[in-house]
């Protein structure tokens, strides 16, 4: 007893010491029982305070967040991280645009792409006059007389597109025999090869459409 009596604070402290530095070992620095843990989540790209009249084309749709959550916490949903682009002020043209981050309280690890390539351009409106466009074959009927309700249509979409709209058409099928059409057609906005042009709005949506088809006359007789 005498033995363990002696000197025995520096004694207890040596031992202190000893257990706090395995506790430190075993918990602090083992990867598996680390205090921290990684959570990679993908979260869509919204571009926000865009001025009125203009819109933006980027390619990249998603970014790539990984985040350090404490162990024993509940993981974070993607819902609740924001990746957004700011474009308050921007003007028609080329950008190079940071993605910043609203989220709770994590440490974030990384974020792929840290940055996005996109352009600006202005949305406009420009009227075209409706053509009536016959879809089938000839069967021995002509066009007495049409009628399009109204005569124009107004297109509204980017610049880019806008200037590619070579007309407004209204596909009319060629019926059989004679036969007097009234119905609410449809304009599709096309190129100079005649095809669809996608992203561009048309308004009115549907307009009247009215065409009497008569028997042509026998070239023969």
């Amino acid at each position: 007893m005498a033995i363990v009596k002696q000197n025995f604070a520096l004694k207890l402290l040596a031992v202190t010491l000893a257990v706090i530095g395995w506790a430190y070992f075993r918990f602090a620095s083992n990867p598996v029982l680390g205090a921290r843990f990684d959570q990679q989540l993908s979260v869509p790209l919204n571009a926000i305070d865009l001025p009125v009249g203009l819109i933006a084309h980027f390619n990249d749709r998603d970014a790539v967040v990984t985040i350090a959550a404490p162990r024993g916490q509940p993981p974070v949903k993607p819902d609740d991280i924001k990746a957004v682009l700011d474009l308050t002020g921007k003007r028609p043209g080329v950008y190079n645009v940071p993605i910043q981050l609203v989220a709770p309280s994590v440490v974030v690890q990384s974020l792929s792409p840290a940055s996005v390539a996109l352009s600006i351009e202005r949305v406009d409106e420009k009227a075209f006059a409706l053509e009536l466009h016959y879809v089938g074959t000839q069967t021995g009927t002509v066009v007495g007389d049409a009628n399009i309700a109204p005569a124009s249509a107004a297109v509204r979409g980017p610049d880019s597109l806008l200037g590619q709209v070579a007309s407004l058409r209204l596909d009319v099928v060629l019926p059989d025999a004679p036969l007097a059409v009234d119905e609410m057609l449809r304009p599709v906005a096309v190129n100079s090869l005649g095809e669809p042009i996608a992203g561009v709005t048309v308004a009115p949506e549907l307009v009247r459409v009215r065409v009497h088809f008569v028997r042509g006359q026998n070239k023969s007789s």
